[in-house]
């Protein structure tokens, strides 16, 4: 089972991926935009998330979000 936390248009904007009950990967956006306390839709973030599961987005079987 896949699932994507998302924490978005807060202080601090991010994406986790949970795979089978274990954290595979999380980030925050201003990793990738270097904008500090970006609270942008956390698009980086995601696509990290996703490459670093091998999954696609069709893959991902719950959303959860902040925002």
């Amino acid at each position: 089972m896949n699932i994507l936390g998302i924490n978005a248009f807060f202080h601090d904007s991010s994406a986790a991926l949970v795979q089978d009950g274990k954290l595979v990967a999380a980030a925050e956006e201003e990793r990738f935009t270097r904008k500090k306390h970006d609270l942008s839709w956390p698009k980086n973030a995601i696509e990290y998330c996703l490459k670093q599961g091998n999954i696609t987005i069709e893959q991902v079987d719950y959303i959860g979000s902040r925002g």
